[in-house]
């Protein structure tokens, strides 16, 4: 749907235009549309640059106007495809449990709350019937008064948080701070008033979902150190000790919770109502969502449409799977398939994909007289991770990445500025400032330079801008200055 919508649209976006507006050479345009247009099967895929942007949602969905448009999704070596760090990462926001209610749902809506209350056994008037707050308003939160305590888990928000000199003011007004971690020495861990040492995920049992949907499960290899415990055993003792112990009484281990996840899927998208427990699990080695109810009548043979998985020599872009599954929530129980969309089918009540877009918007800070380069953020080395937090611990790995901040700028810029290779160098923004070494490379294009997001001071100069529909914060570009330092 929307598609002469969307056609119509994009004439005001000639190559003229887009090579203006972007840097981009017209050959490079055209390249790039004939490369898709000749691919047989063409996959798109981005990381945070498209998505940690002021308007990241309307970059991945025009990514994936072009694969709707080229028909490259629902096929062997097609599709759409964002990639985050790590594996569960990747499955809680596919299987959609981290901003919503459980199991893909909508607090707004009062028939899920209903169904969610009748499966978990508890009131319904303790489910929220309007959305939970995004990271940025829970700070502005802060700020006004409305929250006096924040239970921080597995994050670093006084290093990786957007302009981190303005958020580790705001924490700093809390009558009371708890961060549940790993390490007692992280930049957030040190505000706190309490610390609640959690167990790492060899020492726990429980499940994650990859990148492909497929459900696993973790057991643990070693006992937690000290006093360390699970996530699922802390949240179980804090509810005992707040009085609400009795709305978790059926959470016996994390596989009963599972049990009760899965129950919570029934009839959505992400359907694991066919999964029986961690035993069927670690018998298939892992299984894809979705896997309903019908999955257990599905024949051990692949349907003669040759769709989704199972469809022979051709298909080298998906793992074997024991078995293939149905998409039972739509009543096609004859129908076998892994892929999802490989029948043409999308979660809408009409069936259809939509078209999304709008007019793209202009940086949310240029650059000026005073702050004319564009600052770039992202990893430093493949031995590094995001705030270092556990990659620090290493010595192998500190062996492997620069011992101080550094600033990639291109040699052009760096002689304007009469900076040589490697001298130290001030990196400002309207926040902050930093010093760093400074590596002349044409890795960078002239105008921009590079940091890495691994050093604490980096987020001093990163501004607090947000996408409007996924309040994700603009890391990746805003206006700088660098200078030789003193």
């Amino acid at each position: 749907t929307a598609f002469d919508e969307f056609a119509a649209f994009v004439q005001d976006y000639d190559v003229d235009r887009v090579v203006k507006e972007t840097g981009l050479g017209a050959e490079q345009i055209e390249r790039l549309a004939v490369t898709i247009h000749d691919g047989k099967c063409v996959s798109f895929w981005w990381t945070m640059g498209v998505n940690q942007s002021y308007q990241g949602v309307r970059t991945a969905q025009a990514i994936i106007n072009l694969a709707l448009m080229t028909g490259n999704i629902g096929r062997p070596g097609t599709g759409a495809n964002s990639i985050t760090g790590q594996c569960n990462a990747m499955g809680s926001r596919l299987f959609s449990n981290t901003t919503n209610l459980l199991g893909g749902h909508d607090f707004t809506n009062a028939e899920h709350r209903k169904k969610i209350a009748e499966v978990l056994k508890i009131d319904e008037a303790r489910i929220p019937s309007e959305n939970s707050w995004a990271y940025h308003e829970i700070l502005e939160g802060i700020l006004r008064g409305k929250i006096k305590g924040l239970w921080v888990v597995c994050t670093n928000t006084a290093h990786s948080w957007i302009n981190q000199s303005q958020a580790r003011d705001i924490l700093a007004r809390l009558d009371f701070l708890v961060v549940q971690d790993m390490y007692h020495t992280t930049e957030t861990a040190q505000l706190a008033h309490l610390v609640l040492p959690a167990a790492g995920w060899g020492e726990k049992e429980g499940t994650f979902i990859n990148s492909e949907r497929r459900i696993g499960v973790v057991r643990p290899v070693r006992k937690a150190a000290g006093q360390a415990l699970s996530d699922f055993r802390i949240f179980r003792l804090i509810a005992d000790a707040w009085g609400c112990g009795d709305m978790f009484a059926r959470w016996n281990s994390p596989e009963s919770v599972f049990r009760m996840l899965r129950e919570c899927t029934r009839g959505q998208p992400c359907d694991i109502t066919g999964i029986e427990g961690y035993k069927m699990l670690e018998e298939r080695s892992g299984v894809q969502w979705p896997w309903s109810v019908e999955n257990e009548d599905a024949p051990s043979e692949p349907s003669p449409s040759g769709r989704g998985q199972g469809e022979g020599p051709a298909d080298r872009c998906t793992r074997p799977h024991p078995r293939p599954h149905t998409r039972g929530e739509r009543g096609e129980e004859s129908a076998t398939e892994r892929r999802l969309f490989a029948d043409g089918k999308f979660y809408h009540p009409d069936g259809r994909a939509r078209f999304l877009f709008e007019p793209p918007k202009p940086l949310s800070e240029p650059p000026s007289e005073s702050f004319p380069l564009i600052l770039l953020t992202g990893r430093g080395s493949a031995s590094q991770w995001h705030t270092e937090t556990r990659t620090s611990k290493s010595a192998v790995l500190r062996k492997l990445y620069p011992s101080v901040a550094y600033v990639e700028i291109n040699p052009r810029d760096a002689a304007d500025r009469k900076i040589t290779h490697e001298t130290r160098v001030t990196i400002s923004s309207q926040r902050g400032r930093m010093q760093a070494k400074a590596i002349l490379t044409h890795n960078v294009q002239p105008g921009q330079v590079f940091v890495s997001m691994h050093d604490a001071a980096t987020n001093r100069l990163t501004d607090a801008v947000f996408d409007p529909y996924s309040k994700q914060p603009s890391y990746k570009a805003c206006a700088v200055q660098v200078s030789p330092a003193g």
